[in-house]
């Protein structure tokens, strides 16, 4: 987030794009209500269902899943041709604004209602809301990513903040919502294939030098394969071992066919956990993990707070920190690892990483500190960009729509898309916990009472969801929160596994699957 939680309720308007808030992130939800009733904030939601937030919306966008980037870049169109944008921030701030303005000049509201189905006078109501503020801000999260166009639906949406200024400020900014509770300090630390941790490049070759004099190793100059790229590669032969730690890939990635084919595929397979999962099944070799109560060290929250974590239970039988474990396996290869406390790999962090110079363990207390935080005297940053972006000059990118990868025809004529549910978080943790269970045991496909009628489906009733890729079979649950030709399936139940339906489409930038749009057929089962 480049803004913090506690501003949510500074601002006079917020966009809320491609985020069930107040089932995905409760707290987060709760103050964008507060926000609404409490202190006169103005709330767009775009959402293809009808969620929590409709309620408070004044204004709701219910565009056509897959569909979001011709939306956005409607509203830009509109403040453009209005003259809503902030001609001195534009000017001062950034560079690429001219290009911008000619692409988005063809995505008239009427165009724009076309492609998405939003009524072209919403469009242009939501973007006088929002360019107005004076301090609008935007919430996203996985609705906005899981495309094809997810990387470039994230630069419209960077594009909209700075043509209206609202940006670099409090209660404004461009906020992504992050899907786990430590997905943030997994990307900081460097788990993503082209950087090292505090997002420093691999390419670049006074970053590296650092990294091999610190480490003591040499190492490779160009970035390694995603998670996606990585079972692809294994499906082909090409990568023939993989250590898996606290991910579930049989269950969360697309395509599962071909995952569980690519983990048969392997000659050795690791997976590090705290569950039995259902990828842990393929596994030649099953390392316990202590769970998040049972171990030391820190997370890092989705607007960059840095959190001590205590130990406040014994891990279970033979269970220990991923830390331990992941160092036990490098002394065993031949690396001579010997952190003795997280707090020591916490001092590594600070001695390597500019954004996280500052943190130690003796500075973080109840409340920790959100980075960049460049030394011991920084109080940490509530919100970026205050007087300059972090390469100089704001950069707008000029972006095109384009459709989903797989959209509907005569015979998949229904559009897909897939989330979370209120009672479970991810099946792995949540369906364990009896209380959510009782609540929640099974799962169901919305289905319009339009499209109901139609097929002649009954509430409950069973049916099958066949997509190109596969099919699951799962009760019905007939409701309007979907809109007519559309079906909502979560992603938390085994035995409904959604991404059997999902297709091996990736963004072709940051390599995400588009799990937010596809095209199935419903028939009785």
């Amino acid at each position: 987030m480049t803004n913090s939680i506690a501003e949510v309720e500074k601002a006079n308007c917020i966009l809320v794009i491609g985020s069930n808030t107040t089932e995905n992130h409760p707290i987060i939800g709760q103050k964008i209500k507060a926000a609404v009733r409490n202190h006169g904030a103005k709330l767009i939601v775009a959402d293809p269902r009808a969620i929590e937030l409709t309620e408070y919306a004044h204004i709701w966008l219910r565009q056509k899943p897959g569909t979001d980037l011709a939306l956005i870049n409607g509203l830009l169109h509109v403040i453009v041709e209005e003259k809503l944008y902030d001609e001195e921030f534009i000017r001062t701030r950034t560079e690429g604004f001219d290009e911008v303005k000619k692409v988005v000049a063809k995505y008239t509201p009427e165009y724009v209602e076309e492609i998405t189905g939003v009524p072209a006078e919403d469009i242009r109501r939501a973007a006088r809301l929002y360019a107005q503020g004076p301090r609008s801000s935007i919430y996203y999260a996985m609705g906005i990513t899981q495309h094809v166009t997810g990387t470039y639906n994230v630069m419209a949406l960077a594009n909209l903040a700075m043509a209206c200024g609202h940006i670099g400020k409090e209660g404004t900014g461009v906020n992504p919502l992050r899907g786990q509770n430590n997905v943030q300090g997994a990307c900081d630390m460097g788990g993503l294939p082209n950087v090292y941790p505090g997002y420093q490049r691999v390419d670049d070759d006074e970053v590296r030098k650092k990294f091999e004099e610190a480490w003591g190793v040499e190492l490779p100059s160009k970035p390694g394969l995603t998670l996606v790229e990585m079972l692809k590669a294994a499906g082909e032969g090409k990568v023939r071992g993989l250590y898996i730690v606290g991910e579930n890939p049989v269950l969360t990635d697309p395509d599962s066919k071909h995952v569980e084919e690519a983990l048969q595929k392997l000659d050795f397979l690791v997976v590090q956990d705290i569950f039995l999962t259902e990828t842990a099944r393929y596994a030649d070799v099953i390392l316990p993990a202590a769970g998040f109560a049972e171990k030391e060290g820190t997370f890092t929250n989705t607007e960059r707070r840095v959190q001590k974590l205590e130990r406040a239970l014994d891990p279970p039988g033979t269970a220990r920190p991923d830390w331990q474990i992941i160092q036990d396996v490098a002394r065993g290869m031949g690396y001579p690892m010997h952190y003795r406390t997280p707090q020591e790999i916490m001092e590594e962090i600070a001695r390597l990483t500019p954004s996280y110079a500052g943190i130690s363990y003796d500075r973080l207390g109840d409340i920790g500190l959100q980075w960049p935080c460049p030394d011991k005297n920084h109080p940490g940053t509530r919100f970026l960009h205050k007087d300059k972006f972090a390469r100089g000059l704001g950069k707008f990118h000029a972006v095109e729509y384009q459709p989903a990868a797989v959209v509907p025809d005569e015979e998949y004529s229904i559009v897909l898309t897939t989330g979370r549910i209120h009672f479970h978080y991810h099946a792995t943790i949540s369906r364990r916990a009896k209380g959510l269970e009782e609540v929640c045991p099974e799962p169901y496909v919305e289905i319009s009472p339009a499209d109901a009628v139609r097929m002649e489906i009954r509430d409950g009733q069973k049916v099958k969801l066949i997509s190109r890729f596969g099919e699951v079979e799962v009760k019905a649950k007939i409701t309007p929160r979907v809109a007519p030709g559309v079906v909502f399936l979560s992603f938390h139940f085994a035995e409904a596994p959604v991404n059997r339906l999902v297709g091996p489409a990736l963004d072709p930038v940051a390599k995400i699957p588009e799990y937010k749009a596809g095209a199935v057929k419903v028939v009785k089962a």
